[in-house]
């Protein structure tokens, strides 16, 4: 997390499946890098809370259609699953989402609760 520029806080996360290399369809197990906006949340997701990421962007939605492949979505930075909570920082030896950005439960309800929908989100390999 930004404030002012400055880093005030950093998460060590879980990716997609398959981390390395930008998204570029449906089921690529890929999570998306770039700049998108989280611009909503789910309360009652499968996961413990969760909010999205506004992937597909037009960019994304244009690369994917020259392609001939849907770019996906559904895209979420979020919690363990749910009963899983116990599993806790360890979730992160291994890339398991589909896509996705995974926190601890701990973690989503920190972000959950300071940061406001419309905030920037910039994913980087």
């Amino acid at each position: 997390m930004l404030k002012q520029g400055k880093v005030i806080k950093s998460y060590k996360v879980a990716l997609g499946g398959n981390p390395v290399g930008p998204k570029t369809r449906q089921g690529d197990h890929k999570t998306p890098e770039g700049v998108y906006v989280l611009d909503s949340r789910n309360a009652h997701s499968q996961f413990h809370k969760s909010i999205h990421i506004s992937y597909p962007n037009t960019h994304d939605l244009a690369a994917a259609r020259a392609r001939g492949v849907s770019p996906g979505g559904d895209v979420y930075v979020h919690g363990l699953a749910n009963g899983y909570g116990w599993v806790g920082p360890s979730h992160r030896l291994k890339d398991w989402t589909d896509g996705c950005i995974a926190v601890t439960n701990e973690e989503i309800e920190e972000i959950w609760n300071i940061v406001p929908n419309g905030t920037p989100i910039e994913i980087q390999p």
